[in-house]
């Protein structure tokens, strides 16, 4: 990913910020610039939307190998959430013992580190999926 692509996106991946269509209502994350359901009336429509950080489980996998960046985490699990938006979202579930990983269980969105650049030492964030208190 290219550096400018990488920080036009961050404010989407550190807040879950979307867009909804002005003509339809539909919600999409991330971003797109036009509704695939109500096509060019849609165009200038597009508005930016926060999705509700809260959702479920739609459905998961545990991840036994990992690339080498993340075998320090595995096993994990990654799931796809229905938000309360009615969006699905890919992230990783954080904060959960595997084996009480289920579909349908109630998740928050939080903010946690991505990744960290060896060489310069910058610490990426982003969102993963906690369990509902």
């Amino acid at each position: 990913m290219s550096v400018a692509r990488h920080w036009r996106e961050t404010p989407g991946r550190y807040n879950l910020i979307g867009v909804k269509c002005g003509n339809c209502g539909k919600v999409f994350f991330p971003k797109r610039t036009l509704c695939p359901e109500c096509r060019r009336s849609s165009m200038g429509k597009m508005n930016a939307y926060k999705l509700k950080a809260e959702g479920t489980v739609f459905t998961y996998s545990i991840i036994h190998d990992a690339p080498a960046e993340n075998n320090s985490i595995k096993p994990y699990a990654v799931a796809m959430i229905l938000t309360d938006d009615d969006v699905l979202i890919t992230g990783q579930l954080v904060d959960v013992e595997l084996e009480k990983v289920e579909i349908g269980m109630p998740v928050r969105a939080v903010l946690r580190k991505m990744s960290e650049d060896g060489e310069t030492g910058v610490i990426n964030y982003g969102y993963k999926f906690a369990p509902k208190n």
